[in-house]
C-alpha cells in the first residue's frame, strides 16, 4: 500500500505541477494528491526496516511534517492564502516523494532489491 500510494501520488503530484491552477481539476485532483500522501505517511509509521530510536528513524518525522504540512497548506488555500498553500504542496513534493522516494533505491533497501534484484 505505502510503495502504491507513493507511485500514485508522484504522479498525480507531478500533473498538479504542470496543470492551470484554481480550476475544478486542480482542486478535484490535489483532494486526491492529499489522501495518497496521507496514506503515504501514515503508512510509514508501520515501517520499522530503519532503527534509529526504538522503532522509529528520520523518515518517521518526515511523516509527521508531511501530515502537519498538509493540513496546513489545506488551510492557508481555504484562507486565501493561495502563495503559502503553493509553497507548502510544492516542498511536500519535493522532499517527501522525490527526496525520500530516492533514499528507497539505496542499496539495501526494499524498492532497490525489486527494481534491480
Amino acid at each position: 500500500m505505502h510503495a502504491i500510494a507513493a507511485i500514485v501520488a508522484l504522479a498525480v503530484g507531478a500533473l498538479q505541477l504542470l496543470s492551470t491552477k484554481g480550476t475544478v481539476l486542480h482542486r478535484s485532483l490535489g483532494y486526491l494528491w492529499v489522501a495518497l500522501m496521507a496514506g503515504v505517511a501514515i503508512s510509514g509509521f508501520f515501517i520499522h526496516t530503519i532503527r534509529w530510536i526504538g522503532p522509529f528513524s528520520p523518515i518517521h518525522l518526515l511523516s509527521v511534517v508531511t501530515l502537519w504540512t498538509l493540513g496546513a497548506a489545506i488551510t492557508a488555500a481555504r484562507r486565501g492564502e493561495i502563495a503559502l498553500h503553493g509553497k507548502a504542496m510544492r516542498a511536500r513534493f519535493v522532499q517527501a516523494l522525490l527526496l525520500a522516494g530516492a533514499f528507497t533505491f539505496l542499496p539495501g533497501r526494499i524498492m532497490h532489491a525489486v527494481f534491480f534484484g
